[in-house]
């Protein structure tokens, strides 16, 4: 490939070498952008590793929090004179009510979900106009 070295100007270059010029330009600058992507994401994805390994950690904080604030409440309400079996049960029942709720929010989200009703739609016909060209001789024209 040529290059203009600046004894040379560019008027005397041909069309096909200032073409040429110019694509090798292109070429380098989409490599070095394409370069730049790689670092940029390689230093993404390991902030992504190191945010996400911080976030299993606090998860299993948060885990063993409920647990031990579980054990303070059932002992809270011995202390206010339940029986030790009567309020270990209890805490166990609260639980089991804020799952119920949980689950039954989630089925509602769940029935919510479209999932993607349009694209279906539109790739079911264009199924059907595939099938039907493919019947006849004759190209179907009409949109």
């Amino acid at each position: 490939m040529s290059e203009v070295v600046p004894e040379e100007r560019v008027e005397d270059k041909s069309v096909g070498e200032l073409v040429a010029l110019a694509l090798s330009d292109v070429s380098a600058s989409i490599k070095l952008e394409m370069e730049l992507a790689k670092v940029e994401l390689k230093a993404d994805a390991k902030k992504a590793a190191v945010s996400s390994v911080m976030f299993t950690i606090a998860a299993v904080m948060g885990g063993i929090v409920v647990i031990l604030l579980s054990i303070s409440l059932a002992y809270g309400l011995i202390g206010l004179g339940l029986w030790r079996w009567a309020a270990f049960l209890s805490v166990a029942v609260v639980y089991v009510i804020l799952a119920l709720v949980l689950m039954l929010v989630a089925k509602r989200i769940i029935k919510k979900i479209e999932g993607a009703k349009r694209t279906r739609k539109s790739l079911k016909g264009d199924l059907s106009k595939l099938r039907r060209r493919g019947d006849s001789d004759v190209p179907e024209l009409t949109e």
